[in-house]
């Protein structure tokens, strides 16, 4: 299952509730170390190339958690635009795509509160989030609802097949 949603949605503290509520084996996939591994790279090196490696990277790793019998949660910001590389890269296996996604207000305020890599200016983040209109029926969105709770209603839906991409 792919977590995602804009910075600052609460996607890695889902994703913490989604692994003490699984049944079994867990692999969880969290994006931004990915972006670690990446050291001593050129200033000017494009983004959208790395973060096409990344996703790569973090791809493969999870069909080989999959295929050993866990169930794998990707938890990073991964734009609609990107569904069709991921369904190329897992081949034609289906997944789930589940979007976090608060109001801009609770993104822009969480991100600000983040005690490491704070980001007090959202701006450049703006057209991520909105990257996530129109996807409705994959989306969690709610202001009060705390990780626990959106947790479970991941669980539900996940249950229900409400996230499986077509």
């Amino acid at each position: 299952m792919i977590v995602t949603g804009p910075v600052g949605a609460g996607k890695t503290t889902v994703a913490r509730e989604l692994t003490a509520s699984a049944a079994s084996g867990v692999a969880w996939i969290e994006g931004d170390t990915y972006w670690s591994h990446i050291v001593n790279a050129e200033p000017d090196q494009d983004r959208n190339a790395a973060f096409r490696m990344i996703m790569r990277a973090m791809t493969a790793s999870a069909r080989h958690y999959e295929r050993d019998g866990y169930e794998v949660i990707l938890d990073f910001s991964i734009p609609p635009w990107y569904l069709d590389a991921i369904r190329a890269l897992l081949t034609g296996k289906p997944f789930d795509y589940v979007i976090v996604r608060p109001s801009l207000a609770v993104c822009v305020a969480r991100a600000a509160a983040r005690s490491a890599g704070a980001i007090a200016d959202y701006a450049p983040y703006r057209e991520l989030y909105d990257t996530f209109d129109g996807y409705e029926r994959f989306t969690i969105a709610s202001d009060a609802a705390g990780p626990a709770l959106t947790a479970a209603r991941i669980r539900e839906g996940l249950a229900a097949g409400t996230f499986r991409m077509p």
